[in-house]
């Protein structure tokens, strides 16, 4: 107990002195050791920040700060806010429990909607219009690699302990003040992902985290190939609990590595590590040319599954991946289409026509989204020119119709169809151009 009052007296002290005697663009910078403790703070105020700042939010905090709670800007949101970035979900974290943030809301008259969190600590409070979901400090007491038990605490290093990456364990005060326990902001400055403390434990905790890891790096690494080689090796022993993983949790997750930076290099590294057994990617996926195809789709903001689909050898291996990760009809659709087209739906040789091959399959094709799948076909071919011909280009409409056939006095359903057929046929010959009158003039009849 003297320890801990001398420690607090200690952090109190060194807070004051650095707010008395470091000022800049960031105020303070502080960090100690004591035992196995470590605090690194500094003064956060931009403009990102300050935006934050709605009359919802202001609200929220009088209403900790009535009742003597700290509330704090947590994960991810701090992470962004450090970038630079305004982010587009704020999470924040409370000494106080769920049971105390229901009792100082209820006493101001604030509405608390969706209480499905709050077994985990989470309360969603409105405000002003806005939604706030606020959870308090906890420690994992038991896991099993997909859930955990939770312990509430008040103690920040602890909660922060229990995040997955550094760069997401920070938290940040409403006064601007960074809390940075296991170097997170010197990682972000750094561009460097490590897991918090020990890899294979954060693992363990949720195997998720294995693809967490992969899609932070895409975000934040300026490099491929700058993995600290305990981390990798964590990962590769542990790669086995993400059979334990839904498809669901496991998709969304990969979807955006898939279209984040040094997608190639990371998609490579999960077949080296053993992992693609268990996220239902296919055995022996083609590696090379999804290479290929990321090289292509550069700057083109292509669809996840169109950088995925280049591992596809067959349409059977599109089934697999759904099996797993139960993926959307239209992400599945978009994977027939892609293996089923990309060697066979090219452009024209004849440079007056080299869009016309595509143009004819999509007014074949008569689906309100063949165009869409086309421009992605033409990201995964490299077809940048064409692309951006693609999306100017609307679907004309067919001048002619089976009762404009029947006027002429065609009634046999067959012969209107073949009609029909070898009218469209002339039509798109003419690159859409013949109108009514022109194509029915050439129906010649005994």
């Amino acid at each position: 107990m003297l320890w801990q009052k001398h420690h607090s007296l200690f952090f109190v002290l060194c807070q004051m002195w650095g707010r008395i005697f470091l000022s800049s663009k960031v105020l303070n910078r502080f960090f100690f050791t004591w035992g196995q403790r470590y605090l690194f703070t500094m003064q956060l105020k931009t403009k990102e920040f300050e935006s934050l700042f709605t009359d919802g939010l202001n609200s929220l905090a009088d209403v900790f700060k009535k009742h003597q709670f700290e509330l704090r800007i947590a994960g991810g949101a701090v992470r962004d806010l450090l970038s630079g970035k305004r982010p587009e979900d704020v999470d924040f974290a409370t000494t106080a429990t769920p049971e105390e943030m229901k009792h100082m809301f209820s006493a101001a008259g604030i509405r608390m909607i969706n209480n499905k969190g709050e077994k985990h600590g989470t309360i969603t409070a409105r405000l002003h219009t806005e939604n706030f979901e606020v959870t308090t400090l906890r420690v994992d007491v038991l896991t099993d690699g997909r859930h955990a038990e939770v312990e509430f605490t008040t103690d920040w290093q602890k909660d922060a302990e229990r995040r997955d990456l550094t760069i997401n364990s920070m938290f940040l005060g409403l006064d601007g003040t960074l809390y940075d326990y296991f170097k997170g902001y010197e990682d972000l400055q750094n561009r460097k992902v490590r897991f918090v403390g020990n890899a294979a434990l954060r693992i363990q905790e949720d195997y998720l985290r294995i693809l967490r890891y992969f899609r932070f790096y895409g975000r934040i690494a300026s490099e491929p190939g700058q993995h600290d080689t305990d981390t990798l090796e964590a990962i590769r022993e542990n790669a086995r609990g993400l059979a334990g993983i839904s498809g669901e949790r496991i998709w969304v997750e990969l979807k955006k590595m898939l279209v984040g930076n040094h997608a190639a290099h990371l998609l490579e590294l999960i077949y080296e590590l053993d992992l693609a057994q268990y996220i239902g990617l296919p055995a022996g996926g083609s590696v090379e040319e999804m290479k290929r195809v990321c090289q292509r789709v550069q700057g083109s903001s292509p669809k996840p599954m169109t950088v995925l689909s280049a591992l596809f050898r067959n349409l059977d291996d599109v089934e697999r991946l759904d099996l797993r990760l139960k993926i959307s009809r239209e992400e599945k659709n978009l994977g027939f289409f892609l293996v089923k087209h990309r060697r066979d739906l090219i452009k024209s040789r004849d440079e007056h026509e080299v869009l016309k091959p595509y143009t004819d399959f999509i007014t074949d094709c008569r689906e309100p989204d063949a165009q869409s799948k086309v421009l992605e076909l033409l990201k995964y071919q490299g077809e940048a020119t064409l692309r951006v011909q693609l999306s100017h280009w609307s679907i004309p409409r067919f001048p002619v119709s089976g009762h404009d056939l029947r006027r002429l006095g065609i009634t046999s359903g067959k012969e209107i169809g073949m009609t029909l057929q070898d009218l469209r046929d002339a039509w798109k010959k003419s690159s859409y151009q013949l109108n009514k009158e022109e194509l029915l003039s050439t129906i010649h009849r005994p």
